[in-house]
């Protein structure tokens, strides 16, 4: 028998080997048809987020484990990020990874076991963003006292924009109201509050920018009504802490909940219970203000009444008591005395001035203008003698000093070059200037220059003689 017993039962089909991709894909196909969607619970472990977005890891129990992946697509949905021992209850598909013929979990939904994914959420971004300092009191800054600008963000539809308004209006008349909308509640309304607030922002750095300080603003409400937790969740998004940490105008979180808090509580510069209470910060009452200060006006008036009836009481008692008579007593003492000062001083003066006039008289006589006429001849004659003798003297000198100097200027002529060429005689010269003093110095044929009393030549020697 050429085929073992066995193998004759079956068709030429039916014993043909499946390769192992096929059997692979095969039961990829069946798992995925008969698990497309169902529910796991268990533990997290070894947790990967991916550069690409996508999360990987492993749910487990005390007696298996299975890997789950969770694409980024899926996960932006998950407000929460899982963390190793984390005890989740996970919705997908399951499928097989071909390559490693591995089972593995498609992860659609996840939600935390025992506590609420939003909770979850919230908790972690609150620590992470406390651990980075945005919470830090030294960065809250202080609201202005009476701001002349506010900016409100919120929804254009709610209740919120007509309580602030109607707040403001009802308290103050000068304070204006700049109002960026944005949608406070669904998908995408954390980006819409943040490009809020961004927006008002830019509006302040430019009116700073181009000095117009009445289009500053002040400070800004960030805000909604109540609702429940999905409701608020816009509030307690990463994305709306980080533009209210980055405004450069003071923030006011105005969330309407009076007992939970969100994450842009935390990290505002003062929270509000609603919008109505913000508005309540940011607009003085004017007319609590004008009482008050017409309130203090009247106590300060009544007090300074008080203060002068009662001055006047002490001035009154005090002029009739034994110490003014004493203080009279002393000022006629005074006027006496100085009323006889005063007598001696005119005596003292008269006396002063008749011994002035007594010894200003000699005097007068001695300047008398006849007096004065004779000194002033003799002084005259004085004046001409010496004013003689002075000029002989002068005279006598300038002809002693011509005469020393004719004196002089003719032995300067009997000693000069010149005066000997007078004489007849020449001074001979080279031709570069030297003076020739012996005729050694020269030879025949040199040219020689030879000077006179008057002028000069040139000459050739002709012959030269040693004496």
């Amino acid at each position: 028998m050429s085929q073992p017993l066995f193998a004759s039962l079956f068709d030429e089909t039916e014993r043909r080997p499946l390769t192992v991709s096929e059997l692979t894909g095969s039961i990829r196909k069946a798992i995925e048809a008969r698990f497309a969607s169902i529910w796991v619970e268990g533990e997290i472990s070894n947790f990967k987020a991916h550069s690409s977005g996508h999360w990987y890891f492993t749910i487990k129990d005390e007696g298996a484990q299975l890997r789950a992946k969770c694409f980024r697509s899926a996960n932006s949905r998950i407000r929460f990020r899982p963390t190793d021992g984390l005890h989740v209850r996970a919705r997908g598909r399951l499928t097989v990874y071909e390559a490693r013929g591995e089972y593995e979990l498609i992860v659609e939904a996840l939600d935390p076991v025992g506590a609420g994914a939003l909770q979850v959420a919230f908790e972690q971004l609150r620590d992470r963003l406390q651990a980075e300092g945005l919470f830090a009191r030294e960065l809250k800054r202080p609201l202005p006292v009476f701001p002349g600008r506010v900016g409100v963000v919120t929804s254009p539809t709610g209740a919120a924009i007509r309580d602030i308004l109607n707040v403001i209006a009802r308290r103050t008349r000068t304070v204006h109201v700049l109002f960026s909308p944005a949608r406070v509640q669904g998908e995408g309304a954390g980006s819409d509050i943040a490009r809020a607030i961004k927006l008002i922002n830019e509006h302040h750095e430019r009116a700073r920018r181009d000095e117009r300080s009445k289009d500053f603003v002040d400070v800004l409400i960030v805000g909604r009504g109540g609702g429940s937790t999905e409701d608020l969740w816009a509030f307690n998004e990463e994305e709306v802490a980080r533009a209210i940490r980055a405004s450069a105008i003071p923030v006011i979180s105005a969330v309407g909940h009076e007992t939970d808090f969100t994450i842009a509580d935390f990290v505002a510069d003062k929270r509000a219970a609603t919008p109505s209470a913000a508005a309540e910060l940011v607009a003085a009452r004017e007319d609590q203000i004008c009482a008050t200060l017409a309130q203090m006006g009247q106590n300060l008036s009544r007090l300074m009444r008080y203060k002068i009836v009662t001055a006047r009481t002490r001035v009154q008692q005090q002029a009739l008591s034994h110490a003014f008579g004493e203080v009279r007593g002393k000022l006629r003492d005074a006027g006496a005395s100085t009323s006889a000062a005063q007598h001696r001083l005119h005596i003292l003066m008269a006396q002063a001035l008749r011994t002035a006039h007594t010894r200003a008289d000699p005097l007068g006589r001695s300047l008398a203008p006849a007096q004065l006429r004779a000194r002033l001849a003799e002084a005259r004659v004085r004046f001409d003698s010496a004013y003689s003798d002075c000029n002989a003297a002068l005279a006598k000198q300038m002809e002693e000093a011509e005469k020393r100097l004719g004196l002089a200027a003719a032995s300067l002529d009997a000693l000069s070059p010149l005066a000997v060429l007078q004489r007849g005689y020449a001074i001979a010269q080279r031709d570069d200037g030297r003076l020739l003093r012996d005729a050694k110095s020269i030879s025949v044929g040199d040219s020689i220059r030879v000077r006179l009393a008057k002028g000069r030549f040139g000459a050739r020697v002709e012959d030269v003689e040693e004496m």
